[in-house]
């Protein structure tokens, strides 16, 4: 079964780069984007079978830890791996303490990237 994947980044360059990567996946069939924790949570009630969220923390509106507090606070959500990507190690705990699976260090690399999600997929 393949894997549809959410990518929350307000960075439009970030996205596309990930889009890139997940593209050369062969397990991921297919890639959402969202700019912000408000459109990933919007996205998500139309997109019902989402198996991974991939995670920035610093964006506008709604940032990735109150989209984690939100996302995780509804338990039908507690399947679904988070994956934080971020430039901010200092902020780990917090994004663990909020229900992420897993965090990766940008600049992302492919090879860490797929490891993840093989474990968590």
């Amino acid at each position: 079964m393949g894997l549809k994947v959410l990518l929350v980044d307000d960075d439009f360059i970030n996205r596309k780069l990930l889009q890139t990567l997940l593209k050369k996946n062969e397990s991921v069939t297919e890639v959402i984007e969202a700019e912000n924790g408000s459109d990933a949570l919007d996205k998500l009630k139309k997109e019902t079978d989402v198996n991974l969220i991939l995670l920035d923390i610093m964006m506008p509106i709604v940032d990735g830890i109150e989209f984690l507090k939100i996302f995780r606070s509804d338990m039908s959500n507690a399947h679904i791996p988070v994956i934080v990507l971020s430039t901010d190690d200092t902020r780990k705990t917090e994004v663990f303490d909020n229900g992420a699976n897993d965090f990766l260090r940008k600049p992302i690399k492919e090879d860490q990237l797929f490891a993840k999600m093989t474990q968590w997929s």
